[in-house]
């Protein structure tokens, strides 16, 4: 069996990726509308009855904001920690009838076919994680809200054969913009999410020796621009800039498989 994977949208305005391996698909985050989300799995020539479960990285709504309703429209199970769970609660997400799994930050744990590693991260979020799939033979790893790297987060990411990496804002951009200090501050502060330097200085901390692909993700519409965050990620890895995959808002990015 193969591990290959998708993305029907990657940006602020609403997240989610498909892995498989065999009969397992999985969604990683839903944060389109159900309407959507269904729309845009066609587009990769799937159906909500194709999928196998929604895992949560954390509970923003860009992230997480439609996984109880599309869940609970198709039957699906939702995998999150506790603390992700907590937060939605609170905020009135509650999930009903929906069937949850509580995951932990260090556990590996499998839905079907599909071996799932989730690892901690520093974000402004209850519990946030991000994962790394594997068929048993490839790895996938998944990035997309981390304010700083730690040392734990390269641990795991080395000897990833795929990445798929945030690249969310150029510093200049986001300070010469027009967001609220507060909200800059945010951004770029240790629990926001990474630069295309930060990003540069991750991957090139990496093994990264069994790669054959690198996407940049989760783009600022406002504050970045693709060829910049496509040119940091070629400079950690020594390669032609259009090498570098990009996961876009409107049209994440096509499958992409690993033998």
């Amino acid at each position: 069996m193969t591990l290959r994977f998708a993305s029907i949208g990657s940006g602020s305005k609403g997240n989610c990726l498909v892995a498989e391996v065999g009969a397992t698909r999985v969604l990683l985050d839903c944060g389109l509308s159900p309407r959507e989300t269904e729309r845009r799995l066609a587009r990769i020539g799937l159906a909500p009855a194709d999928i196998s479960g929604i895992l949560i990285t954390h509970e923003h709504d860009d992230h997480a904001g439609q996984a109880y309703p599309f869940a609970a429209q198709h039957r699906l199970a939702v995998w999150l920690t506790h603390g992700t769970q907590a937060a939605l609660a609170d905020s009135g997400k509650v999930p009903g009838d929906v069937q949850t799994r509580t995951i932990h930050g260090r556990d590996a744990f499998a839905i079907g076919d599909l071996e799932i590693r989730p690892y901690t991260v520093p974000h402004d979020a209850r519990e946030p994680v991000q994962f790394v799939f594997s068929d048993g033979a490839s790895r996938l790893g998944v990035l997309t809200d981390i304010g700083a790297s730690t040392a734990h987060v390269e641990a795991t990411l080395s000897c990833c054969d795929a990445l798929v990496l945030e690249c969310n804002h150029d510093h200049d951009m986001l300070w010469a913009g027009d967001y609220p200090k507060w909200l800059k501050e945010r951004i770029s502060g240790p629990f926001g999410h990474l630069s295309n330097a930060a990003a540069e200085n991750l991957l090139a901390a990496l093994d990264r020796s069994r790669l054959k692909h690198v996407l940049a993700a989760h783009l600022s519409q406002q504050n970045n621009r693709p060829e910049l965050a496509r040119e940091a990620l070629a400079r950690a890895m020594a390669c032609a800039v259009d090498w570098i995959g990009l996961s876009t808002q409107e049209e994440g990015f096509a499958w992409r498989e690993l033998r």
